[in-house]
């Protein structure tokens, strides 16, 4: 960054020289252009008998296991002299080294190089959850018996997620744990685009894909981790009740959990199943029904069946494209059975507005082939299909702008394989159906045999019946994760 030059006919004086200067070089180092490596190292890196506890509890599972280290630090007269002292700006790393092609075992090597390896987490060893509990826990352990450098530190502490979109909101979810079981504050995190569509990290200002400089990069990431400020962004609970009796092939995002009471309140076009199993998940970014849903799966499955097919985000969006077209999504006057084309034929769909506590029946346009409830800015690689609206179609629509912690969800249509194409290049703009602050689809199969749902970019096959319906329901996380602002 160049300091501004003043104009010829401009005076200054010798001070007002030296405070410009001090600022270039100062806006410089927050940048992470010139900071020295072990200024970094210095800055990020926790107290060794920190990283040594918090490596010795996960590992043990057991927050005392650490406390060996805690009392090396004191002695029968009081803590030890000099005190340990917490760093300025501690930072914990959670790497997907599945994503990123080939470029994971290299970040991981070059993080340690830049902070304590007690401090970076392979996710493909540990789970988040397991960092919150023993790691934060041991900290928490530590602050009680008086350590104000563990106290401080816990404070202090920022995350940085290395991975794509399902990554972060993985991590995201462990973290939201910290506020139900009142162990606030709960870390803010930062990311490293290391997935295909990395839709998060361009709404935070990380960007869209994993830098060719990485190795540069990573340490101006970390930096900029350190001292950025932060922002809010919603999550949404999404909750399937199914007929029970009917096996669901779950990705990771969704788990089984108890029986729900299903709101009879509202008019249903199906019969109540006598018994339900219950499927419950977190999203941030988007969840979808239908096509898009439909290639997503298709997708998935031949990567995992021919996982040397996709070996980076360039690779992945070319055998997405690929599988686009295969799938018909491109092709939908092709279709010989006319009534299979539209959604409209197999799902209901009920919303809550904006400070309401109604529920609203929406009609679904009869083209319509895929629905998406979006919370960010950006969907499929950094596209915006909900637009930026014109304040007189807003108050026409009822609608409000769209920002990432308001609240809402953005429900809108496809058509088609060409009419998402046309979209996402800003030729024309999805069906705008709604802006809903809680939203319910009842699926009914008819000649649909099943559908494709998918959350984050999890896609999976979802059952249908014709007698019986399944209800998917949606309402916002009361707590709002916090994410750091990367520009």
């Amino acid at each position: 960054m160049d300091s501004p030059s003043p104009g010829p006919e401009t005076t200054v004086n010798r001070a007002a020289v030296s405070s410009s200067m001090m600022d270039s070089i100062k806006r410089l180092s927050l940048s992470g252009i010139r900071i020295p490596k072990e200024e970094l190292r210095q800055k990020i890196t926790m107290p060794e008998y920190l990283r040594l506890a918090i490596r010795d509890a996960i590992a043990s599972k057991n927050i005392d296991s650490g406390k060996r280290h805690f009392d090396a630090t004191t002695t029968a007269d009081g803590p030890v002299t000099p005190s340990p002292v917490a760093a300025e700006c501690p930072l914990v790393v959670f790497i997907n080294s599945k994503s990123g092609g080939r470029h994971g075992p290299e970040l991981k090597a070059r993080l340690q190089e830049l902070m304590g390896e007690e401090q970076i987490f392979d996710l493909s060893v540990l789970r988040p959850n397991e960092f919150v509990e023993y790691g934060l826990g041991c900290l928490e352990k530590f602050a009680s018996l008086g350590d104000t450098c563990a106290k401080e530190t816990r404070e202090k502490l920022r995350i940085v997620v290395a991975g794509g979109d399902g990554t972060v909101g993985w991590v995201l979810g462990c973290l939201g744990e910290l506020h139900k079981q009142g162990r606030d504050p709960v870390p803010p995190t930062a990311v490293i685009p290391l997935g295909t569509g990395n839709d998060l990290s361009r709404s935070f200002g990380w960007g869209g894909s994993f830098p060719f400089s990485w190795k540069a990069a990573i340490k101006k990431t970390l930096d900029k981790a350190t001292h950025s400020p932060t922002s809010r962004l919603d999550s949404w609970k999404l909750l399937i009740s199914m007929p029970a009796g009917i096996d669901l092939d779950a990705p990771h995002s969704l788990k089984s959990t108890e029986e729900v009471v299903i709101d009879q309140g509202l008019e249903i076009e199906g019969k109540l199943p006598e018994k339900i199993s219950c499927y419950q998940g977190v999203f941030y970014n988007y969840f979808s029904i239908g096509m898009d849903a439909q290639v997503a799966y298709g997708f998935h499955h031949l990567r995992n069946e021919k996982p040397y097919l996709a070996q980076g985000p360039v690779s992945n969006k070319i055998i997405y494209s690929g599988y686009s077209c295969k799938q018909g999504w491109f092709f939908t006057p092709c279709m010989a059975n006319p009534g299979l084309r539209g959604l409209k034929n197999i799902l209901r769909l009920h919303v809550k507005r904006l400070n309401s506590s109604e529920w609203e029946v929406v009609p679904i346009p009869s083209s319509v082939r895929s629905i998406v409830a979006l919370n960010l800015h950006s969907y499929a690689s950094g596209r915006n299909p909900w637009g930026k609206l014109k304040p007189e179609y807003m108050q026409k629509k009822g609608f409000v702008e769209a920002n990432a912690d308001d609240g809402l969800l953005e429900v809108f249509g496809f058509k088609h394989g060409w009419h998402a194409s046309f979209v996402m290049v800003e030729l024309i703009s999805a069906k705008h159906i709604a802006q809903a602050a809680a939203i319910r689809f009842e699926l009914r199969g008819g000649a649909w045999k099943r559908g494709f749902m998918q959350m984050d970019g999890e896609p999976w096959k979802q059952p249908l019946q014709n007698e019986y319906s399944t209800f998917v329901d949606i309402e916002r996380v009361p707590f709002r994760s916090i994410m750091i602002n990367g520009g």
